[in-house]
């Protein structure tokens, strides 16, 4: 059974930086598409940036390019999201995504931009 767990989120001022860490376990992830979407207060789950295992492909929403990146830690099954200049706007849960036919999540992890 695939178990994501994320971590590093908090509160933060805006233009801050947090860096959240995805560790997965429970499969062989090579053929793993690993993602981020965040979800705020109301509103639906939004992508925010995904990678192949691998590393050669990524992906990141408009609204946060330039300022988010995403990288992997394959020795430690670790994603991680680099968060910089943060905007108030970015306040959400932040959840971890593994897909490979079917879609597993984490618990999310709580990110607050304070302004």
């Amino acid at each position: 059974q695939v178990h994501l767990v994320e971590s590093g989120g908090g509160l933060v001022e805006a233009g801050g930086s947090l860096r959240l860490s995805c560790a997965a376990s429970g499969d062989t992830f090579t053929e793993y598409i690993i993602g981020w979407f965040h979800q705020a207060p109301g509103k639906e789950r939004e992508f925010v940036a995904r990678i192949t295992w691998s590393g050669y492909n990524t992906n990141i929403a408009d609204s946060v390019k330039g300022r988010f990146t995403i990288s992997r830690d394959n020795a430690n099954n670790t994603v991680f999201l680099q968060m910089n200049s943060l905007k108030p706007e970015d306040t959400a849960v932040y959840y971890c995504n593994a897909h490979r036919v079917v879609d597993y999540w984490g618990q999310g992890t709580q990110v607050t931009v304070s302004s």
